[in-house]
């Protein structure tokens, strides 16, 4: 994206703000598809930026919702209903029927209660869900094997439930595709067994790469894109024996985002150049944390003259709120717009909104055709920490 836009979305919007490239988006969605081939299907997960939903290309055969409120948003821009896959380690009653009344396609189930819930919710409209296991690997999430393996066996006993396959997630920022063989060769195993002890073979098997993004090192896409193609030997041969959907955000996400700070002061302390800006880690993370002493992609909007040193800070009153501890950048003047890119993953949802009731920042989506679309503006916080009734607890 040209400095001649961004620079537009700064002045129309304030600052700080997100702009989401849904061109950049819907291109990386069409890599990741040629890569996997046809066989595979793909599943945005939308935890990564829900904002991207307004623009999600049809290749998607799926969407992964994890909350109610994830629902919500779904349910309130007019999202395929029909393609949510409905996930989450807490499932409440009410939530799953709501989700089921939505028509949602498939349910994940992270435990023997959510498969009575959703059983129990099938049962009283007399047809049945969609289930997929979600298979643990060390952590609170998914079901563990044995007991994974009890659940397949007495099905039966759960008659408004089908189920048609695993979850298979294991964590994220993987950046050897040798994990990701292992990983499904394991799962491979694991489907053998099924087959054999209990005559079950998965319908529908959503996979978790959790590929990385090379936000620091190398600041072009090639890196991303030798990974994936790495990544997609192991994935195509997985696909030629089970129905395979991929399941990411991250990946897909990632590369279409810019966040614009302004500098709103610059001071010398102990001989460092300090910039304050108007946004901070409450607003911008990589890789769910901010990086501080790491240097993503970083420039001053039309600005070229000679570089100084600066410790880019942010709003926060916390030594916390370090952006970068130390970056070149031309010499800097209060009012210049600062952007960072690769930041169209988590960053807009993941950080500490409501800490000192500073607002959110504006969000808006571009694309070559439709140009800057603002899709949310410049929000206050203060009302969500400000007692309700005056304080008055009488």
């Amino acid at each position: 994206m040209n400095d001649k836009i961004l620079k537009e979305a700064a002045s129309r919007f304030g600052t700080p703000c997100y702009i989401f490239d849904t061109d950049i988006f819907a291109d990386r969605t069409e890599k990741v598809g040629a890569a996997f081939g046809d066989g595979v299907g793909l599943c945005y997960s939308i935890k990564a930026n829900p904002f991207l939903l307004a623009a999600l290309p049809e290749v998607f055969s799926y969407i992964e919702v994890c909350s109610p409120g994830e629902l919500s948003i779904c349910e309130n821009i007019g999202a395929p209903l029909d393609k949510i896959i409905f996930s989450g380690v807490n499932k409440t009653a009410e939530d799953i029927e709501r989700a089921y009344n939505d028509g949602v396609s498939i349910f994940t189930a992270e435990s023997k209660l959510h498969l009575e819930l959703i059983n129990k919710c099938a049962e009283c409209s007399g047809a049945k869900a969609r289930v997929i296991h979600r298979l643990a690997h060390g952590s609170q999430f998914g079901i563990d094997r044995e007991e994974l393996c009890r659940l397949i066996e007495n099905r039966a006993d759960y008659k408004y439930v089908e189920i048609i396959g695993l979850h298979y997630f294991t964590g994220t920022a993987k950046n050897k595709a040798k994990t990701i063989a292992k990983e499904l060769t394991l799962l491979d195993e694991f489907c053998e067994e099924l087959k054999e002890k209990y005559d079950f073979t998965p319908q529908h098997i959503e996979y978790g790469t959790g590929l990385a993004v090379e936000y620091y090192k190398d600041q072009t896409e090639e890196t991303d894109l030798s990974l994936l193609a790495e990544a997609a030997e192991p994935v195509r041969a997985f696909a030629e024996k089970y129905p395979l959907t991929v399941e990411m955000g991250r990946f897909f996400a990632a590369e279409c985002g810019y966040y614009l700070t302004r500098a709103m002061d610059i001071k010398t302390n102990s001989e460092i150049n300090y910039v304050i800006c108007d946004g901070g880690i409450n607003q911008l993370n990589y890789y769910g944390q901010n990086m501080a002493m790491k240097v993503p992609p970083i420039k001053v909007l039309d600005k070229d003259c000679e570089p100084e040193d600066y410790c880019l800070c942010g709003s926060l009153c916390t030594t916390a709120d370090v952006l970068v501890r130390k970056v070149s950048l031309p010499k800097l003047e209060t009012g210049d717009v600062i952007c960072f890119a690769k930041c169209g993953a988590y960053s807009v949802s993941e950080g500490i909104a409501a800490f000192l009731s500073r607002a959110v920042p504006a969000v808006a989506g571009y694309s070559e055709k439709n140009g800057l679309t603002l899709w949310r503006c410049l929000t206050e916080t203060h009302f969500l920490n400000t007692p309700q009734n005056g304080g008055n607890t009488k």
